[in-house]
């Protein structure tokens, strides 16, 4: 599978470990639950970790652990909810997190620049195909009115 990260198409190198699979090798994601009940162990694994967030979770709760985390995943479960996007502005600007943040799940491709906007450098859409779609999207603007993170 690819991703979009930094507005390039690149190889993704990353996998989501669900909360009933061991680590095997390479670079994981867990929940935030996973995190929070297995952080020791984790913090010890030969690879890079991230932390996947839903919408209902909050940033603050991993904010002191930020410095250990290469990759945010954002997860997205409807296109409708946009308080991800407050949780990567606040990524950002409050926690001052220059790591990976990668939207994944149910985002729109119309969404992307705004995203970018708010932090989200990194982009998994549900459909490899859309992913020249995405990237076009990430340029949709070329003057801001508004101050952002970016």
């Amino acid at each position: 599978m690819q991703v979009i990260k930094d507005k390039k198409i690149i190889d993704d190198n990353w996998s989501y470990l669900s909360d009933d699979t061991e680590p095997k090798a390479g670079n994981i994601t867990v929940s935030l639950a996973r995190w929070r009940q297995d952080k020791t162990q984790l913090l010890n694994y030969n690879g890079q970790i991230g932390v996947r967030i839903a919408s209902v979770d909050s940033v603050a709760d991993i904010a002191n652990d930020l410095p250990n985390l290469q990759l945010i995943e954002l997860d997205f479960s409807d296109f409708a909810d946009g308080r991800l996007f407050s949780q990567a502005w606040l990524l950002r600007s409050r926690y001052g997190y220059q790591g990976e943040i990668r939207a994944t799940g149910h985002y729109m491709s119309d969404q992307v620049f705004y995203l970018s906007r708010v932090g989200v450098n990194a982009f998994r859409p549900d459909n490899a195909e859309h992913l020249t779609v995405e990237l076009s999207h990430l340029n949709d603007f070329t003057v801001n009115y508004q101050k952002s993170v970016n």
